[in-house]
């Protein structure tokens, strides 16, 4: 277990943030680091040709450690939505063949499907919530020959339904068929090991469980992608890009491995020193400890609040870092908004209060959290 780190945090005391599925508080550390590259930034002649590459290239170490994976698999790109519109472009699907994602999935990791199976005249079939709460089986028995890939997350976004991804892809492997992952709401608090699940593309972007800044996102590439098509084409993704002097001379080929599909700016000065820091302090924590961490806090209030009626999924269907409760007779109105004039804030996401805390939360916030919704859902 680890111990409390919201001395980190720029948290006030009367705040209980139970909400880093929506957007994560910057670490100090992290923050810092961006205010020094703000400040080098606004010095320019204090950059030079290394440090469009440098950093990105510690940047993909980094990322790599955190997922199993090595540099070469890596590339950032500024949203999910462009690594899904990435993926699309290299991933092979004929008419009539499914891509099959989760029903109330993400809309970042649905459209760029609904548009792919469209032009491809092929079916997004959407594997309903099963009732027996097995969105693992249900998913695996929805793989068949027609299947082309699964486009999934590791946990749903509204309840953090967990889904079991090597037993999914080696499902998807026996017909033959591809994996990509949306892993937002895991990556940095659920470990992800890109060795064992095997999966095309991975997709996670920076500003919730990573606790980095918005706008940058994490792509992973299997090296069975890396001869792929990229999305758009900027100098930075060709070989030859560190010499300044000869970029006029355009070159064919691109540099090795996943680089070639960064997207353009790829090296943003400010954001690259952030999200190194906070990839930083996630390894130093470790996502397996911090999982087991969030996963005693999730357990205490999902037991605390089934006796005010709120139902929590099962454990053992559930991810460690965010509980999701519903009410058998649904939600009072205006609950989120009410538990905010309490100092407590949370997301209603569907019919579901989604809780979602990190290591800044401590024995103070969880009171404060049960209060609060007593005095809203006691019944």
């Amino acid at each position: 277990m680890l111990p409390s780190q919201r001395a980190l945090f720029d948290i006030p005391e009367e705040v209980a943030y139970f909400n880093c599925a929506y957007m994560a508080p910057l670490p100090r550390p992290v923050r810092r680091a961006g205010e020094v590259a703000v400040a080098r930034k606004s010095q320019p002649w204090t950059l030079g040709s290394d440090d469009f590459f440098d950093e990105l290239e510690h940047l993909r170490a980094l990322a790599g450690r955190l997922i199993g994976a090595t540099p070469e698999d890596i590339a950032f790109v500024p949203s999910v939505s462009y690594g899904a519109a990435l993926a699309a472009q290299n991933l092979r699907v004929r008419a009539g063949d499914d891509i099959l994602v989760l029903e109330e999935q993400f809309p970042s990791n649905v459209y760029a499907w609904q548009e792919l199976a469209s032009r491809a005249a092929a079916t997004l079939r959407i594997v309903p919530r099963p009732a027996d709460h097995d969105w693992t089986r249900a998913l695996c028995a929805s793989v068949s020959e027609r299947t082309a890939f699964a486009a999934l997350p590791h946990c749903h976004w509204v309840d953090g339904h967990l889904l079991d991804l090597e037993r999914v892809a080696e499902a998807l492997r026996s017909v033959g068929a591809g994996l990509v992952i949306d892993a937002t709401q895991s990556l940095g608090a659920l470990p992800l090991d890109v060795e064992r699940i095997r999966p095309d593309f991975v997709l996670a972007a920076t500003y919730k469980w990573l606790l980095g800044p918005y706008g940058m996102t994490l792509l992973y590439a299997s090296p069975a992608h890396h001869e792929g098509r990229p999305l758009e084409h900027n100098w930075m993704a060709r070989e030859g890009a560190e010499d300044f002097r000869r970029l006029s001379e355009y070159r064919s080929g691109f540099r090795e491995g996943a680089r070639r599909f960064d997207m353009g700016e790829a090296a943003n000065f400010i954001l690259m020193p952030m999200v190194a820091e906070a990839l930083k302090l996630l390894l130093e924590w470790n996502p397996a400890a911090i999982q087991a961490t969030l996963r005693a806090k999730t357990e205490r209030l999902a037991h605390a609040c089934e006796a005010l009626g709120l139902l929590p999924l099962p454990a053992e269907q559930r991810a460690g870092h965010l509980l999701g409760l519903r009410a058998p007779k649904g939600l009072p109105g205006g609950l989120a908004e009410s538990l905010r004039a309490a100092g407590v804030h949370v997301s209603v996401r569907g019919d579901c209060i989604r809780i979602s805390p990190h290591l800044y939360n401590d024995a103070g916030d969880e009171a404060r959290l049960l209060a609060a919704l007593e005095a809203l859902c006691s019944p």
